[in-house]
């Protein structure tokens, strides 16, 4: 393994490798360096509250105060999640082929983005969804017009109909508390039917009491943006009285995604002490590279500023900002090395032989 590993540093003094074109009849694969974008998963509640038809009367026949006097949506920016997810660089393609003196025994993924060579077959597996912090939603049914009374149905403007359906409240509630207390001559015979009884009444207060209190409903709501990290800087916009919008919205407040790139290099080669044969001293001995190669990623420091306050930062590998390391050909010699490659980054996660 010591050997594998020298082997691999003498080749970080090769030049990238470029794209190579298909010659005709030519036996080769093809296959693509890992090209990589930002995710920015943002979460957000959404409240709807939504006033009951006759809220007017709300305070005046139920004495309630907590209630909605006018309908409005607001949103509310909660969380953001830093990800990533890859594709292939269309730009950094590269060939082997039958022609090179090495095995063409490379694994892809459905990308065409090399993921092993000489490895067995591994059945791919589902990415992983990252979740939110829970937050609970809270959902409510549109307003129900229930079966009104005769009385109701006679009333002539909408405070008759309030007065009528506030009187049926109480009424409502004057039986659930005779229930209660014994107080019913033909009361439901045992616990289960009660239970019923009892849940069926809490059902109807509930939807006349809406027509008065009005509803507040509120839920999760998620919006994903992907970006190609080649910027410093990237805008959104987000309002309380409509999400996310656009730039011309004067109400608006800015989610700033700032960006800090850092490209990688390929360290510089250190002397040998003895040249081989026919070098001069000082100059480096460079292994014969081949066709296969490995990326070693930039990184891009990600950071979401929205109202002066920091919702999220994270430093995440960027293949693209990357250099394409050629294996040296020696190692497909002999015993033929396991390589497997991380999917993501292109880099190498493991060597055996």
């Amino acid at each position: 393994m010591k050997r594998i590993f020298g082997m691999l540093i003498g080749a970080m003094m090769v030049s990238t490798m470029s794209a190579q074109v298909l010659r005709e009849n030519e036996a080769a694969l093809v296959y693509y360096s890992p090209k990589t974008e930002v995710r920015l998963d943002f979460a957000y509640e959404v409240e709807i509250q939504e006033a009951g038809p006759y809220a007017e009367y709300a305070e005046e026949l139920l004495g309630v105060t907590d209630f909605v006097k006018e309908s409005q949506t607001t949103y509310r920016l909660e969380s953001v999640h830093i990800g990533t997810s890859t594709q292939a660089d269309l730009d950094r393609a590269h060939k082997v082929s039958a022609n090179d003196g090495v095995p063409m025994l490379l694994s892809f993924n459905e990308k065409g983005i090399l993921k092993g060579y000489n490895i067995p077959y591994v059945a791919p597996q589902a990415p992983k969804k990252f979740d939110h912090p829970k937050k609970e939603d809270h959902f409510c049914q549109p307003f129900i017009v229930p079966p009104f009374a005769e009385d109701i149905l006679k009333a002539t403007d909408s405070t008759d109909v309030a007065e009528v359906v506030a009187q049926q409240i109480y009424r409502i509630r004057e039986t659930r508390t005779f229930l209660l207390s014994g107080e019913v001559e033909h009361a439901p015979a045992d616990g289960a039917s009660m239970k019923a009884v009892l849940e069926e009444l809490d059902k109807q207060e509930r939807v006349l009491t809406d027509l008065f209190v009005g509803k507040r409903i509120r839920r999760m709501e998620h919006k994903v943006f992907t970006i190609v990290p080649d910027t410093t800087e990237q805008l959104y916009f987000f309002s309380a009285e409509n999400g996310f919008t656009g730039s011309d919205n004067v109400d608006a407040d800015t989610i700033r995604v700032h960006m800090t790139l850092e490209a990688q290099t390929l360290a510089a080669a250190e002397p040998v002490e003895e040249p081989a044969k026919g070098k001069k001293k000082g100059q480096v001995a460079v292994p014969e590279s081949s066709p296969i190669v490995y990326n070693l990623p930039g990184s891009a420091e990600v950071k979401v500023v929205f109202q002066d306050r920091v919702l999220a930062g994270k430093t995440v590998p960027v293949a693209q900002l990357g250099v394409d390391v050629p294996l040296p050909k020696e190692l497909f010699t002999g015993d033929l090395p396991i390589i497997v490659f991380n999917e993501k980054t292109g880099n190498i996660v493991s060597i055996s032989k």
